[in-house]
């Protein structure tokens, strides 16, 4: 038994896309089979590598590992020509040489009749020998199938068209393929976006007339924008990669899509091994999820709290290099995002609470600066450098001591320290718990910054 995610390299992964593979994937783990990942790139003039990359890249992300591939449908284009030339033999596929003129006079004059546009199958006796490749479909009864979300499905035979399966140039075309791929690599069950439904009744009949065995389908409604309206790059419908530009935790991602549609109760954070023991085809909605980045936003900001701390760390490493941040340059990387994890609502907010740890700045942001630092400020910064550097225990607590000791000597409030402390710490005032935030800037460091911020308010006032 195995299951598929076949994504067609035309463009980038998506959360749509991404929602298909994760639960292909699913099923594959819960019922103990393979995952297969196809890649359709028969669309030679829109497929490109950097699509292909990007679907790669963004499994490889997360984590969505695959038993087969990734096979890719431009190496077995032999392998189509064959079972084509199996049905052309067997009077199940024939030539047409029908003009485009011809089939738009044909559409729009059904049309007009109030009939369902359709070939009319005028080249099925001709015997010709070049032309595009249609599939003989049968005239007679009914094609029905049971599918996981949508139930039962059936469909007239004469509601169908005689389907091109090779154009003039002999491309084989999608319904072809799939169909020889999800037999050929023994796919038990196709789960794919119910854009395709309508392809399903065609691809059936050409399982049959292969004599071949037909796989379980589960169709998956589509994804939509929080206003109602089709996903767009607006909503989400963006390169999977941006999320994880955009600091989300991989596992934090999939747990927001599989709940995209599919539910357990009202659950709402599932780890990995949740998602495969609970996830059962039958439980997915059969009406159109809607996105909602906030609730993602939610999701992930658990994820952030409560992942690991060597997980936590490897998915900021990524973001860290983007900051040109040298972790040997400052404190322990576990202990800096263990204090950073309660506040930081995605990897990006953690990497830019990072930087003051590791990276020093020439400068204080001029607007903060001016606001903050003036010759009241002057007499605290001072006071702070003087007790700091004869501070022999470096640490949270003794620095807090040394902010309450001078609040209680200049009779003034935490805040009145803290301010200018965090501005010079930092460079911009962002900063955190400012006795932990000097723990991790280190002695030499926070001494340093004292220093250059008294050192900027005499210039001011010279």
């Amino acid at each position: 038994m195995k299951s598929r995610f076949a994504p067609s390299p035309t463009g980038y992964l998506h959360i749509g896309g991404a929602r298909t593979a994760l639960f292909a994937w699913l099923w594959a783990k819960k019922n103990n089979s393979k995952f297969v990942l196809r890649i359709e790139d028969t669309d030679t003039e829109r497929s490109t590598q950097d699509s292909v990359d990007a679907i790669l890249d963004g499994m490889d992300w997360l984590g969505l590992n695959y038993d087969e591939g990734p096979i890719f449908q431009s190496a077995r284009i032999d392998r189509y020509n064959e079972v084509i030339s199996d049905l052309l033999s067997q009077g199940k596929a024939y030539y047409c040489d029908c003009s485009v003129e011809r089939l738009e006079e044909m559409r729009e004059r059904l049309i007009a009749r109030g009939e369902k546009p359709k070939y009319d199958g005028c080249c099925r006796k001709k015997n010709l020998i070049k032309g595009v490749i249609r599939f003989l479909n049968p005239d007679l009864d009914t094609v029905s199938f049971n599918d996981y979300v949508k139930g039962q499905i059936e469909i007239s035979n004469s509601e169908l068209d005689d389907l091109i399966i090779a154009r003039s140039d002999g491309a084989p075309t999608y319904n072809l393929t799939v169909v020889v791929d999800d037999h050929d690599m023994e796919i038990e069950c196709v789960i794919r976006g119910d854009d395709h439904i309508n392809n399903t009744p065609k691809q059936i009949n050409l399982y049959e007339a292969l004599d071949w065995s037909i796989p379980k389908f589960a169709h998956v409604p589509m994804i939509l924008g929080s206003d109602g309206s089709r996903l767009s790059k607006r909503h989400g419908a963006l390169n999977l990669l941006s999320y994880r530009d955009d600091g989300f935790l991989p596992k934090a991602l999939l747990n927001y899509i599989v709940r995209l549609g599919w539910s357990h109760g009202d659950q709402e954070i599932f780890s990995i091994n949740d998602m495969i023991k609970l996830f059962e085809l039958k439980n997915i909605n059969n009406s159109p999820a809607s996105f909602n980045q906030e609730k993602l936003e939610w999701i992930n900001h658990s994820y952030i709290k409560t992942t690991g701390i060597e997980e936590l760390v490897d998915n900021l490493r990524w973001h860290l290099n983007q900051l040109s941040i040298d972790l040997a340059n400052g404190p322990d990387i576990n202990e800096v995002v263990e204090s950073l994890r309660e506040r930081s609502k995605s990897l990006v907010d953690m990497a830019q609470s990072c930087v003051m740890f590791y990276n020093d700045f020439i400068d204080f942001e001029s607007g903060q600066a001016s606001k903050v630092f003036n010759l009241e400020s002057k007499l605290i910064l001072n006071d702070l450098y003087m007790q700091l550097k004869v501070l022999e225990h470096w640490n949270a607590e003794n620095i807090h001591s040394v902010i309450n000791n001078i609040c209680e000597i200049r009779g003034v409030g935490f805040g009145k320290v803290g301010q200018p402390f965090r501005l010079a710490l930092s460079g911009d005032g962002k900063a955190g718990s400012i006795d932990i935030s000097a723990q991790f800037v280190g002695k030499k460091r926070t001494i340093s910054r004292l220093k250059m911020a008294i050192k900027w308010i005499n210039n001011i006032d010279s």
